[in-house]
């Protein structure tokens, strides 16, 4: 059974920082294009930052120099380190995995708010 499971979400203020984690089992982790996305009420959801086998990145620009995305293998984890976070950085997060098919997580809420 493939789970992904995200944490590290919650309040923060405008200028700061979170670290969300993913913890994925039941796939064969260094195989699999990693990635995080976000959806906010009403909205699709959204490409945020990818990090495939070979640790290459890539990133939405909204959020290029201040998200950087990256896995420990050996952990079967993915990371996103959230820096400068904005107002319009408030959304739910989810993890996917992808490789012949797409798992998600169940999301994980981040706002930003003063």
């Amino acid at each position: 059974q493939v789970q992904l499971v995200e944490s590290g979400g919650g309040l923060v203020q405008p200028g700061g920082s979170l670290r969300l984690s993913c913890a994925a089992s039941g796939i064969i982790f260094s195989q699999y294009l990693m990635g995080w996305y976000r959806q906010t009420p009403g909205k699709q959801r959204e490409l945020v930052a990818t990090i495939g086998s070979g640790h290459n990145t890539n990133y939405a620009n909204s959020v290029k120099g201040r998200f950087t995305i990256s896995r420990d293998n050996a952990k079967n984890t993915v990371y996103l380190q959230m820096n400068s976070l904005k107002p319009e950085d408030t959304a739910v997060y989810y993890c996917n995995a992808l490789y012949f098919r797409a798992y998600w997580g169940q999301g994980t809420q981040v706002t930003v708010s003063s």
